[in-house]
């Protein structure tokens, strides 16, 4: 057994294997990426931060003409993301986050530090006037949102409510302090107050916070967890999702079931709430899961709006207020009916639209992209605004109300912001392209193929296949399997920079020479209810499994494929089931590269399940966690055989770095040929840009040596 410490060193590997056109991995991510775009509510004004190569800044446009302006100069890739990005109603200020790593599951607020500064750069909240001049942080804090009155900003820190002027003029002070962790800050209306909600463990509070003489007010407080709280435009009232609290009977561990869920609606003078509608009690009718979840908003013309499960697809519904049948008699307004799923959705400034992006369109592969819709919240009449062979996602509309402004991509041009007129029928404009590097690849790029093929069980499974262009005979292959696991990857790139890195890795091993197969196995989103929580999944069986050895069977009976050259390789959950695939089916896959993977779905997770602390335990308590040790790639390390490249950013806020820890020590012992790359003080989401590109380098230049070298290639073991 051969173990190293894993040091990158340099991409393109020449050989006369390789006939297509090559490029470098630092040329395909060199793109600018945009993310957090928004709108001022008054205006023509946009903002949206870019990461171009490391670089994070905030940039800014405005109508008619919309040339995009940077507006900060932060010039080192340091790691340090932008998120919670918004513009003041009046134009005038854009406050944002630098710092923290806000894809994680825990410790988000805390800094981030991949360059190893002594002094480590704290998570701040920041402004900087529209028109240009310095940022200025206001202070260390998170979840920022501008008063009404465009006068302060109230943010979270240290779990409690503070507020600070919006220019900095003086230091932030601690609005109010409650018991439990405070999140979900909205101004009402007029900006006079501010609605919150208070976590106390096993239950939740929506509170309303006037002013220092009046005490906070709790809208209905009950033994239940309350959420979502949405301001009605005259600031009387407020909607809020309520969920149930924990407690109870404990019941099998093993079993799907309904997860209840209601909308109230509450009035603010009385602190009394009435239940307006309630989710059916079906599996479908669990509380969502999808992007924004229910993304409860108070629409116009005294409507309710948001999105359910409960037809089978995440669809967005309406509510008329003044209903006097009981909540669950009350029948939801379908706005979106289709076989597909409404994201990013916004309200539009006059609360009469909701624009959101959906996989669905003219094309039969649009189940595939994802195009952006427009609906009025009183009536079914959706309307799909982009079509084509490209991807659209993350819509708003102006505070003019005269244009659509979203982010836009296709299989070749990375994404962009765009702007689509509402008032006239030009074509989308895009919003700096001059800033796409020349060296990028747009034209070296491949179209990826839409491709689908049955489970074992009767399930169709679609996934996107790179192909190389040219070459004789039959091709090295590589399947790609992303995590979450509730994504979609598409047919091309992404809009979540995670998975855009993992875009341009497949783009980069198709120039490569390999055939590269993305599959989008159950567990993942786009495709229903049904797909998206399967039976037996997870650590309640794995049933997933089946699509990706299914994958891996697939692409050895294309003809271009060498079957005994078939990698593979993914991250965090893609990572778990390459280590699944590696472990109970090295036959059919040769080497692999598992990335920040969970390996052992009983660390951390059984002990409660065994031994709660209580007398009542789970009926079939030892039986799940027998099933969940044999859902785990840990369990199957004996039949192990095929080589891996395994590797962590030891400041893993997704996927504790000892999953990794305790793979290593099994596969060493076992002999399998292993080796690793650490990358030190760098989160699940590689914040460094270097860190990304040492990280898919050593995808490409593994795989290169595994399955492309004739001397590397070895027979199946039986």
């Amino acid at each position: 057994m051969k173990k190293m410490n894993y040091l990158f060193i340099g991409l393109l590997f020449i050989s006369p294997l390789v006939w297509c056109q090559t490029f470098t991995l630092e040329s395909a991510k060199s793109y600018p990426f945009p993310t957090e775009l928004t709108a001022a509510s008054q205006g023509s004004k946009v903002a949206w931060a870019f990461e171009e190569q490391g670089k994070r800044n905030v940039y800014v446009a405005e109508g008619p003409d919309f040339k995009p302006r940077r507006l900060t100069n932060y010039q080192q890739d340091d790691g340090q993301e932008i998120t919670s990005l918004s513009i003041s109603a009046n134009g005038q200020w854009i406050v944002f986050v630098r710092g923290g790593d806000h894809g994680s599951n825990w410790d988000d607020e805390l800094p981030v530090n991949p360059t190893f500064n002594a002094a480590p750069l704290k998570v701040k909240v920041m402004s900087i006037p529209f028109a240009g001049g310095e940022a200025k942080a206001l202070s260390e804090g998170d979840a920022p949102i501008i008063s009404p009155k465009n006068d302060v900003v109230a943010f979270i820190k240290s779990n409690q409510v503070w507020t600070v002027p919006i220019d900095g003029a003086s230091e932030a002070k601690n609005l109010f302090t409650t018991r439990g962790t405070v999140s979900s800050l909205e101004w009402s209306p007029d900006g006079s107050r501010l609605t919150f909600v208070a976590g106390r463990g096993d239950h939740s509070f929506v509170g309303v916070f006037t002013n220092a003489e009046t005490p906070i007010q709790w809208i209905a407080p009950s033994f239940h967890r309350d959420g979502s709280p949405r301001w009605s435009p005259d600031g009387t009232q407020l909607a809020f999702i309520r969920t149930s609290a924990a407690g109870g009977s404990l019941d099998s561990l093993l079993v799907r079931r309904h997860q209840p869920w209601s909308i109230w609606v509450g009035d603010v003078k009385t602190a009394n709430a009435s239940q307006l509608w309630k989710a059916p009690e079906t599996l479908a009718g669990s509380y969502p899961t999808t992007h924004g979840q229910t993304n409860l908003n108070w629409a116009a013309g005294g409507r309710i709006t948001f999105l359910s499960y409960h037809d089978g697809w995440p669809h967005l519904y309406a509510i008329p207020l003044g209903t006097s049948a009981p909540a669950q008699d009350v029948k939801a307004l379908l706005l979106t009916p289709g076989s597909f799923m409404a994201e990013h959705i916004k309200l539009s400034p006059d609360r009469k639209w909701m624009v959101f992006s959906a996989n669905t369109g003219p094309d039969k592969l649009d189940i595939d992209r994802r195009h952006i819709v427009r609906v009025p919240v009183d009536k079914a009449a959706m309307e799909v605004m982009t079509s084509g062979a490209g991807l659209e996602w993350t819509p708003t509309v102006t505070g003019d109300g005269a244009t659509l402004v979203c982010l836009s991509a296709t299989s070749q041009r990375s994404p962009l912001p765009a702007v689509v007129s509402l008032t006239s029928k030009s074509a989308m404009k895009l919003i700096g392209q001059e800033l796409i590097p020349k060296d990028f690849p747009e034209k070296n790029l491949v179209t990826p193929k839409q491709v689908t093929f049955k489970s074992p069980d009767g399930l169709t499974i679609h996934g996107q296949l790179f192909e190389p262009v040219g070459g004789p005979g039959k091709k090295p292959a590589i399947i790609y399997v992303h995590g979450g696991p509730p994504r979609q990857m598409l047919l091309g790139w992404h809009y979540s920079d995670y998975y855009s890195n993992a875009y341009a890795s497949n783009q980069h091993l198709a120039s490569l020479g390999f055939v590269v197969l993305a599959v989008n196995y159950r567990l993942g989103i786009g495709y229903g209810f049904e797909f998206h929580q399967p039976e037996k999944a997870g650590s309640a069986g794995a049933s997933e499994y089946i699509d990706i050895k299914a994958a891996g069977q697939w692409l050895a009976a294309q003809p271009q494929v060498d079957p005994s050259r078939i990698g593979i390789y993914g991250g965090s959950y893609g990572g778990f089931l390459t280590a699944m695939a590696l472990a109970r089916d090295s036959k059919i896959f040769a080497a692999g590269v598992d990335i920040h993977g969970v390996h052992d779905f009983t660390v951390d997770r059984t002990r409660n399940l065994i031994a709660p602390d209580r007398y009542e335990r789970a009926p079939n308590a030892e039986r799940a966690q027998q099933v969940a040790w044999e859902s785990s790639p840990t369990a199957y390390v004996s039949t192990w055989t095929s080589p891996v490249l395994i590797i962590h950013g030891d400041d893993d806020r997704n996927v504790r770095f000892s999953q990794s820890t305790d793979l290593v020590k099994r596969l060493e012992k076992k002999g399998v040929p292993l080796e690793t790359l650490v990358i030190v003080d760098d989160t699940h989401h590689w914040m460094k840009q270097s860190n990304a590109i040492k990280v898919y380098g050593a995808v490409a230049d593994y795989f290169v040596r595994k399955l492309k070298e004739p001397a590397m290639i070895k027979p199946a073991k039986e």
